[in-house]
């Protein structure tokens, strides 16, 4: 993961030079080519590697024999597209490949694991033991720096997001994304003036760090900690930091959701919609989300992107405002640039709604037996594809973070972070359980 700040905008280049436009191009051009394909008569279904639930090893040696070509096919899909994007953002092919391969490889191997009856039966899914092992290796062994170029956390997790898109009909966006909206304002707005507040009056941080930290607990994590560092002109240390809160906080909620909810029988819907406000990052959350189940990553996703990762934008000029007319007092008479907003935008959360609006009018038009169909060739692939985008990003979180690190910040921020959760969980649970409970399981009924 990144540390540096968020760059200014270079206009019509940022179509191809920054990671979240290739998201939305790469994410939304799997979804047309999928459409196309059904239209032609074909299905991406030949790239919809999944492997099935097992108890003997045979199954799965058996499903791998004949499905081998189309494993082998997944990866140089993957491969190809990820490497175009990777070297026009200027890294190194010669680097990025071999590490690809590598990540694959575990890929795979973490989806086996996963699919086990044992693994099943204790909610290991596929996303946390690719955390697990990630950080089983990457604390135990040395990770090489040409390694390093595949290890692309941020770019996986938005590919996948806008996958995402196409699986949640935009009906579900539109009829939720006011509440969704109403309850991450509440929770967001509480959650940032608590750490700012903990931070800049109890531990002496400042300003522009207790800013950066409130960001990456209320908004949306890594890429809030960027953004809004950028934006207030933190240094960069703080914002390297607050991207260890947001790592550490993510990691600790990503089991202990999960295991919350399954010993109280939290509703999968409610369940995800509190995922939602409490996780600090999006690839964390996604992970104890499809710990639950589908329904669970539905109202997650209302609820964390729609909800909460819109808001950065707005954030980011706000607080761009404040720190350019209050912390730094210039003299030069430097103003904020009203289209701080749009620089600062996640623009992968374009493509999401570019990727589910797509899939929605084609299905709006469509008879029972058409729209079956859609589903089946359409966004089961589809589907399939994002997990696996998903599991190439908990694969990397693991290998980059190291404890060591994540001991070394001091307590004072730790602490003003931590009070930004003892708020923001049990914000979300009177919210999405108590008082929208009703609301969340209708919306994940559907």
């Amino acid at each position: 993961m990144s540390n540096k700040p968020a760059a200014v905008s270079g206009g019509w280049s940022d179509l191809y030079k920054k990671e979240d436009w290739w998201a939305v191009w790469l994410g939304v051009g799997i979804v047309i080519a999928a459409i196309l394909l059904w239209l032609s008569g074909s299905s991406i279904s030949l790239l919809a590697v999944k492997i099935p639930q097992w108890a003997e090893f045979s199954t799965v040696s058996s499903y791998l024999g004949d499905n081998l070509g189309s494993l082998v096919l997944l990866f140089i899909v993957f491969t190809a597209i990820f490497s175009l994007a990777v070297k026009i953002l200027g890294h190194k092919l010669s680097e990025f490949l071999p590490g690809f391969l590598i990540i694959f490889i575990m890929a795979v191997l973490v989806s086996i694991f996963g699919s086990w009856e044992w693994a099943k039966k204790y909610n290991l899914e596929a996303p946390l033991v690719a955390l697990g092992l990630g950080l089983i290796i990457g604390n135990l062994m040395p990770i090489p720096k040409w390694f390093e170029a595949a290890l692309r956390t941020e770019f996986y997790v938005k590919v996948g997001i806008v996958l995402l898109g196409a699986t949640l009909p935009f009906t579900k966006i539109i009829e939720a994304g006011p509440v969704a909206f109403t309850q991450a304002t509440v929770i967001a707005v509480t959650t940032f003036m608590s750490i700012y507040w903990a931070g800049t009056k109890l531990f002496g941080l400042d300003r522009r760090f207790a800013a950066t930290l409130g960001a990456g607990g209320s908004i949306c994590g890594v890429s809030a900690s960027i953004a809004i560092g950028g934006a207030v002109k933190a240094e960069k240390q703080h914002v390297s930091v607050a991207i260890t809160m947001v790592i550490v906080w993510a990691i600790i909620m990503i089991y202990a959701l999960p295991i919350f909810i399954s010993v109280f029988g939290i509703p999968a819907g409610p369940a995800g919609a509190w995922i939602g406000t409490s996780e600090f990052a999006d690839a964390a959350g996604m992970a104890a989300a499809a710990a639950i189940g589908d329904q669970a990553i539905t109202t997650f996703t209302l609820m964390k992107v729609v909800g909460r990762d819109m808001f950065v934008g707005i954030w980011c000029f706000l607080l761009a405002l404040i720190s350019i007319t209050k912390w730094e007092k210039r003299e030069d008479g430097t103003k904020p640039d009203a289209a701080e907003i749009w620089y600062r935008f996640p623009k992968f959360v374009i493509g999401f709604f570019v990727a589910s609006a797509i899939v929605t009018l084609i299905i709006a038009g469509a008879d029972p037996e058409t729209s079956k169909a859609i589903t089946s060739d359409v966004i089961k692939p589809v589907k399939t594809l994002r997990t696996w985008a998903f599991i190439f990003c908990f694969l990397a979180i693991g290998l980059t973070t190291r404890f060591r690190e994540l001991t070394s910040v001091g307590w004072k921020p730790f602490a003003a972070f931590t009070t930004g959760v003892l708020v923001n969980v049990p914000l979300g649970y009177i919210f999405s359980i108590i008082i929208l409970g009703g609301y969340w399981m209708a919306v994940a009924a559907k």
